[in-house]
């Protein structure tokens, strides 16, 4: 019978045995078949295993020696549905349970473990949810059948499943779909459940991956229209992961949950309120925020008259400053992203930046023969490149489909992105491939149009981008709390608030900052986005103001409508595709001209800005005593002092006239 559409079975294997010891004869086990089965039903993950029969008569259940390794033998005859009492149809397997009648060789044994229960099952039958596993001891390799044994969270242990088939590593790759495993410290056959160290990698690549059940119930179809279900579940999994199984964190209150987050996540260190008003940052004045307008994007005509005859760039930084203020048009980007991403130095030659597309060729295609030519029985031996390949696969058949670039079947821009993303893994074995890379790579191969140029600007945003998507996630702990501090800063009441609600982490952001917003915003938008934020303008980690300005957007909703966790979840993730890129953009660039007008600005914000600070004395220091003030970074200062020549009515530009600068001098320093 066909399985409900509620159930359904994603692992199967017969012939896995349970070895009972028989009460007369102490150095036989009795050996019971049966059928393990991993089934997914609605929101749960279920493991079950029971007899292959469980009315099988325990004086023919076969005896082995317990020291034995030897292969037992028997015969199997087709399968046949099992005989089913009214009892036995109001159970979920009922629906899709096939038995598997095994005939054994006969050998006496009485009082055999294989008794049954008053509703006909046996009592060596099991099933529990994924999410009470708390870990899986293996058999040492070599030692006779392999075997598994389950401990619940309850410290239950169930009996030893031996697979006299083989094949036990299959089970754990399917669990794998749905919990984190990883070696114990203390014991390498003890695998943990949802361990510290990958929990947190896991989670990011659940806001991206196919759906799942259970726990981890990651991201139904795509998301851009992903459930708040969904999205709300995977960050509970978070919290559940960095939990882990220690019995003392189960029944933490939310309200412990900012210590504890701070000891499992060794560097996430971000003020928790200790109760609603409390202020860990004293209040800042950082004066009014000034208008911001944008300006058109950069025309061919103003790239080319900023060219020497031989090709060179002949003022880098006035040309980051105009792309910074208007990005560019779209016919000039397959040019100017090559400088912006690093492929191309600013101040090479024409000359020079074709002998370097040619070395660059040679080099790629080498790294690309060397998958190319590995043979299918090289790939069965090299587990991690054939799960690089699995993964690059799946990921890329869903990969902006519904751009023209990439829509369709056998679309060679599909093609294009495997075999770039697949020549990646030689670049970078140890890193290969991680699920939101192929998010980085479509735009930029969109507007190459070329496979090597493509290629190398992605190795360039992958230097950027590398610290994100490495197994410990150093680069996402570190912007969270950055992100953290800036905006702290700016409106101390609204992260007060989301502290009041379990957000005060801003998981919620997890995804902006993974893969730059490329979900956020339409396909469009993001090109002028990435563009924008290549610059290097105004300052620092620009982006993250990007993300201030976005919260501060939203902040009136979620306060006023009392938002809880879930909802701000929710709120957060359907803002895709319905954010106004140049809006958002005009704000950040406010916010960092008002910080950086500010003459108090703490000193961790000038770290995350990328300012310095420089010990002076001032006529209002009480003590003599040197006191910091704010030196801006090299970015900053460019920006702050660039002269920017204005377009006269007759479309020529005026070097006499200059658009008024927000500071003239580098340093800030206190009236």
């Amino acid at each position: 019978m066909a399985a409900p559409a509620s159930s359904k079975v994603v692992y199967e294997q017969e012939g896995v045995f349970i070895h009972s010891s028989c009460a007369k004869n102490d150095d036989q086990d009795s050996i019971i078949s049966g059928v393990l089965r991993v089934i997914e039903k609605e929101a749960e993950v279920i493991v079950d295993w029971r007899p292959s029969d469980d009315t099988l008569d325990s004086s023919n259940i076969l005896c082995a020696g317990k020291d034995s390794s030897s292969v037992v033998e028997w015969t199997q005859t087709p399968k046949e549905k099992s005989p089913r009492g009214l009892d036995h149809q109001n159970n979920y397997e009922a629906e899709w349970d096939m038995v598997n009648t095994v005939s054994f060789k006969k050998k006496s044994c009485s009082n055999g473990d294989a008794t049954t229960h008053a509703n006909g099952e046996s009592k060596w039958s099991f099933r529990f949810s994924l999410t009470d596993l708390k870990s899986i001891k293996q058999n040492k390799e070599g030692m006779g059948w392999s075997y598994l044994v389950f401990c619940l969270k309850d410290d239950v242990i169930l009996p030893a499943l031996h697979f006299h088939h083989g094949d036990s590593k299959l089970l754990i790759e399917s669990l794998e779909k749905y919990v984190v495993l990883c070696e114990s410290p203390q014991d390498k056959r003890i695998l943990l459940v949802n361990c510290q160290n990958k929990s947190l990698s896991q989670s990011f690549e659940n806001l991206l991956d196919e759906p799942t059940y259970g726990l981890i119930q990651k991201l139904k179809k795509d998301p851009y229209t992903a459930t708040m279900g969904g999205f709300s579940k995977v960050t509970n999994y978070i919290f559940d992961s960095l939990r882990g199984s220690d019995p003392s964190t189960q029944q933490r209150p939310p309200s412990e949950m900012a210590d504890f987050l701070s000891d499992a996540i060794p560097g996430l260190k971000i003020n928790q309120q200790e109760e609603p008003g409390f202020e860990v940052i004293t209040r800042i004045d950082l004066g009014k925020r000034p208008d911001v307008i944008r300006r058109e994007p950069v025309s061919a005509e103003e790239w080319t008259k900023n060219m020497d005859s031989e090709g060179r760039i002949l003022d880098a930084d006035f040309i980051k400053h105009l792309i910074f203020k208007g990005g560019l048009c779209h016919a000039l980007r397959k040019e100017v992203w090559k400088f912006l991403l690093g492929y191309f130095p600013w101040h090479s030659t024409r000359e020079e930046r074709t002998n370097l597309q040619k070395r660059k060729t040679d080099e790629y295609f080498r790294m690309k023969l060397q998958w190319k030519s590995v043979s299918d029985e090289q790939e069965k031996r090299n587990s991690r490149l054939r799960d690089y390949k699995s993964l690059i696969e799946k990921d890329v058949n869903r990969t902006d489909r519904t751009n023209k670039f990439y829509e369709g079947q056998d679309n060679p821009g599909l093609i294009l992105l495997h075999d770039i993303l697949m020549t990646y893994c030689m670049y970078d074995f140890d890193l290969g491939y991680v699920q939101g890379m192929s998010d980085l790579l479509s735009p930029v191969l969109y507007v190459m149009e070329n496979e090597v140029d493509a290629f190398w600007c992605f190795v360039s945003y992958m230097d950027q981008m590398h610290e994100n998507f490495e197994e410990q996630m150093q680069g996402m702990k570190t912007q969270l709390i950055q992100l953290s501090t800036l905006l702290r800063l700016l409106d101390s009441g609204f992260c007060s608030y989301l502290e009041s609600q379990d957000s005060g982490y801003l998981y919620f952001c997890f995804r902006w900052l993974l893969i730059r917003f490329k979900r956020e915003f339409s396909f469009q938008d993001i090109l002028r986005l990435w563009e924008v934020m290549w610059t290097e303008l105004p300052c620092q980690n620009f982006h993250l103001l990007i993300c201030c300005a976005i919260l501060e957007s939203e902040k009136q909703q979620i306060m006023d409508k009392h938002y809880g966790f879930n909802e701000i979840l929710k709120h957060i993730n359907e803002l895709s595709m319905k954010i106004d890129v140049e809006d958002i953009l005009c704000k950040a660039e406010a916010i960092s001209i008002q910080m950086m007008n500010c003459k108090e600005l703490p000193q961790a914000v000038c770290e995350v800005l990328g300012m310095e600070t420089s010990a002076v004395t001032t006529p209002d220091s009480d003590t003599g005593e040197d006191e910091s003030v704010t030196v801006m970074s090299r970015s900053a200062s460019t920006y702050q002092n660039i002269s920017m020549p204005v377009t006269a009515a007759n479309g020529t530009r005026d070097n006499a006239q200059h658009m008024a600068v927000t500071h003239s001098a580098q340093r800030l320093t206190p009236t």
